[in-house]
Protein backbone atom coordinates (compact mmCIF):
# COMPACT_ATOMS: atom_id res chain seq x y z
CA UNK A 1 0.00 0.00 0.00
CA UNK A 2 0.96 3.62 -0.29
CA UNK A 3 0.43 6.99 0.84
CA UNK A 4 -2.68 8.55 -1.17
CA UNK A 5 -3.97 4.83 -2.44
CA UNK A 6 -7.49 3.93 -1.59
CA UNK A 7 -8.19 0.66 0.18
CA UNK A 8 -11.15 -0.78 1.39
CA UNK A 9 -11.95 -2.49 4.48
CA UNK A 10 -14.14 -2.77 7.72
CA UNK A 11 -14.74 -1.04 10.90
CA UNK A 12 -13.38 -3.64 13.77
CA UNK A 13 -13.76 -1.52 16.90
CA UNK A 14 -15.32 1.97 17.54
CA UNK A 15 -13.52 3.78 20.44
CA UNK A 16 -14.16 7.66 21.54
CA UNK A 17 -11.42 9.34 19.20
CA UNK A 18 -11.60 7.11 16.39
CA UNK A 19 -11.72 3.51 14.57
CA UNK A 20 -9.65 0.92 14.12
CA UNK A 21 -10.19 -0.90 10.73
CA UNK A 22 -9.03 -4.55 9.23
CA UNK A 23 -8.04 -3.57 6.00
CA UNK A 24 -8.39 -6.67 3.25
CA UNK A 25 -4.81 -7.84 3.13
CA UNK A 26 -4.77 -8.73 6.92
CA UNK A 27 -3.50 -5.20 7.27
CA UNK A 28 -4.60 -3.09 10.81
CA UNK A 29 -5.67 0.90 10.11
CA UNK A 30 -6.66 3.87 12.54
CA UNK A 31 -9.48 6.47 11.41
CA UNK A 32 -8.83 9.19 13.50
CA UNK A 33 -12.06 11.20 14.40
CA UNK A 34 -10.76 14.33 12.46
CA UNK A 35 -10.45 12.27 9.54
CA UNK A 36 -14.28 10.85 9.59
CA UNK A 37 -16.01 13.77 7.75
CA UNK A 38 -15.39 17.71 7.18
CA UNK A 39 -18.32 18.23 8.98
CA UNK A 40 -17.53 18.20 13.24
CA UNK A 41 -18.03 14.95 14.23
CA UNK A 42 -19.11 14.77 17.82
CA UNK A 43 -20.46 11.02 17.77
CA UNK A 44 -18.08 8.42 15.61
CA UNK A 45 -21.17 6.10 15.85
CA UNK A 46 -23.39 8.60 13.90
CA UNK A 47 -21.46 8.03 11.14
CA UNK A 48 -20.06 4.64 11.62
CA UNK A 49 -21.16 1.28 12.67
CA UNK A 50 -18.55 -1.62 13.68
CA UNK A 51 -18.98 -4.51 10.89
CA UNK A 52 -19.58 -1.53 8.56
CA UNK A 53 -17.09 -1.86 5.12
CA UNK A 54 -15.89 1.05 4.20
CA UNK A 55 -13.53 2.61 1.38
CA UNK A 56 -10.91 4.55 3.06
CA UNK A 57 -7.66 6.79 1.89
CA UNK A 58 -4.27 5.85 2.92
CA UNK A 59 -2.63 9.12 4.42
CA UNK A 60 0.41 7.75 6.48
CA UNK A 61 1.98 4.87 8.42
CA UNK A 62 1.09 5.25 12.50
CA UNK A 63 4.07 4.46 14.86
CA UNK A 64 2.68 1.05 15.51
CA UNK A 65 3.25 0.04 12.44
CA UNK A 66 -0.77 0.10 11.16
CA UNK A 67 -2.16 2.76 8.59
CA UNK A 68 -3.40 5.67 8.87
CA UNK A 69 -6.67 6.50 6.97
CA UNK A 70 -8.99 9.35 6.00
CA UNK A 71 -12.70 8.95 4.84
CA UNK A 72 -12.30 12.78 3.53
CA UNK A 73 -11.94 13.13 -0.22
CA UNK A 74 -13.21 9.52 -0.77
CA UNK A 75 -15.43 9.04 -3.55
CA UNK A 76 -18.31 8.46 -1.20
CA UNK A 77 -17.36 11.37 0.62
CA UNK A 78 -17.81 13.77 -2.51
CA UNK A 79 -21.47 12.10 -2.84
CA UNK A 80 -22.40 12.56 0.15
CA UNK A 81 -21.01 16.43 -0.08
CA UNK A 82 -23.14 16.27 -3.33
CA UNK A 83 -26.41 15.36 -1.60
CA UNK A 84 -25.55 17.86 1.34
CA UNK A 85 -24.86 21.05 -1.46
CA UNK A 86 -28.39 19.71 -3.13
CA UNK A 87 -30.39 19.49 0.19
CA UNK A 88 -28.86 23.30 1.38
CA UNK A 89 -30.16 24.41 -2.20
CA UNK A 90 -33.41 23.06 -0.96
CA UNK A 91 -33.76 24.35 2.41
CA UNK A 92 -32.42 28.04 1.03
CA UNK A 93 -35.23 27.76 -1.78
CA UNK A 94 -37.88 27.05 1.00
CA UNK A 95 -36.77 29.31 3.23
CA UNK A 96 -37.16 32.23 1.02
CA UNK A 97 -40.42 31.21 -0.21
CA UNK A 98 -41.52 31.11 3.26
CA UNK A 99 -39.99 34.36 4.18
CA UNK A 100 -41.92 36.17 1.03
CA UNK A 101 -44.91 34.54 1.88
CA UNK A 102 -44.97 35.65 5.29
CA UNK A 103 -43.62 39.42 4.49
CA UNK A 104 -46.24 39.25 2.08
CA UNK A 105 -48.76 38.57 4.91
CA UNK A 106 -47.34 40.91 7.06
CA UNK A 107 -47.43 43.89 4.38
CA UNK A 108 -50.81 43.47 3.90
CA UNK A 109 -51.62 43.30 7.79
CA UNK A 110 -49.86 46.62 8.13
CA UNK A 111 -51.32 48.22 5.49
CA UNK A 112 -54.79 47.70 6.22
CA UNK A 113 -54.39 48.81 9.86
CA UNK A 114 -53.23 52.07 8.47
CA UNK A 115 -56.81 52.01 6.48
CA UNK A 116 -58.32 51.14 9.74
CA UNK A 117 -57.16 54.54 11.05
CA UNK A 118 -58.10 56.38 8.59
CA UNK A 119 -54.28 57.06 7.21
CA UNK A 120 -54.23 56.18 3.41
CA UNK A 121 -50.38 54.55 2.60
CA UNK A 122 -48.44 56.18 -0.25
CA UNK A 123 -47.61 52.53 -1.33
Amino acid sequence: MKVGEFVKGKISKIVRYGAFVDIEGGEKGFIHISKISKDYVKRIEDYLKEGQEISAKVIGRARNGGWELSLKDTPEDKETGDRKSERKDMDFERKLSRFLKESSQKFSEYRRRLEKKGRRSSW
